[in-house]
């Protein structure tokens, strides 16, 4: 895998190299890396496709983050490293509060949002942040997270994998990730996101219920909301093929990214213009 200011990431290209559609950023939960998003996702035909390991997480170094605000300023960073100008946002859980900061201090980085198993706040449960950071309790609560991040439709394997994947990461990390769920709150500002955005959650989600993602919904006007039985907390894991049929639907209906104009001097001194589509990697 390919890395930009300490960030390794999963790279999909788009088929068709002059398409100027809008490329996709994919930021995963915590607790995650770039392997959170399923194949029908991070490989999604016809676009350019970021799937991220957040620093501390999957194949990125360094020690994960403590807040929200500094995973935003990573995400901004690496989007500034490779010279994407704007883009897709798509988040789940602790990665849709991600996206949610990106934009409210970047709203001229985004194109449109992406919100799973979302909220405008993410309070977590004290015993979780009390047991996730120690050694001697972070297998259990591994184990009762999973347990709960998918409905009783989840195959076990599934689950199991899940597990085996989060167990590989540091209890510090895991630890500050669920710190900054537990400090995040956009709710007074929610309503001036006015930005193409789907929120999509499952109606199993025992982590973040869907009342969050309604709120969401609710509170961002140009918005709609997507509520997927027989899923839980990751949905885009349970039902990975309908929320790649909404996110593609999302995606074509986004506008085309507008052409920039650039003058150039001809040999009898009249300026001519040149066409370009915004840069994409």
């Amino acid at each position: 895998m390919p890395e930009s200011v300490g960030i390794y990431y999963f790279f999909h290209a788009a088929e068709n190299t002059t398409t100027n559609r809008p490329p996709v950023v994919l930021i995963h939960g915590a607790g995650g890396n770039h392997l959170s998003w399923p194949p029908q996702i991070r490989r999604m035909a016809g676009e350019n496709i970021f799937a991220l390991d957040l620093p501390g997480h999957g194949q990125s170094e360094g020690g994960g983050r403590q807040s929200i605000d500094e995973y935003a300023e990573d995400v901004i960073a690496f989007m500034k490293s490779l010279k994407i100008r704007s883009a897709v946002i798509v988040g789940v859980s602790m990665g849709s509060a991600i996206a949610l900061t990106i934009a409210l201090k970047y709203p001229k980085k985004v194109v449109g949002l992406a919100l799973l198993g979302g909220g405008a706040k993410m309070r977590v449960a004290p015993t979780v942040l009390e047991t996730a950071g120690n050694p001697n309790t972070f297998e259990s609560t591994v184990e009762w997270i999973n347990t709960n991040c998918f409905s009783e439709h989840a195959s076990q394997s599934l689950v199991q994998l899940s597990k085996e994947n989060m167990l590989k990461m540091r209890p510090p990390v895991l630890l500050g990730d669920f710190l900054a769920c537990n400090g995040f709150s956009v709710v007074d500002q929610i309503e001036t996101i006015n930005l193409p955005t789907v929120v999509i959650c499952g109606a199993d989600d025992k982590m973040t219920p869907s009342k969050f993602s309604e709120s969401l919904h609710g509170g961002i006007a140009n918005s709609t909301l997507h509520i997927l039985e027989h899923a839980g907390h990751m949905v885009m894991l349970e039902q990975p093929d309908d929320v790649a049929d909404l996110l593609k639907r999302f995606l074509d209906g986004l506008p085309v990214r507008r052409k920039r104009t650039k003058k150039r001097l001809i040999s009898d001194g009249v300026t001519d213009s040149i066409s370009e589509a915004e840069s994409i990697p």
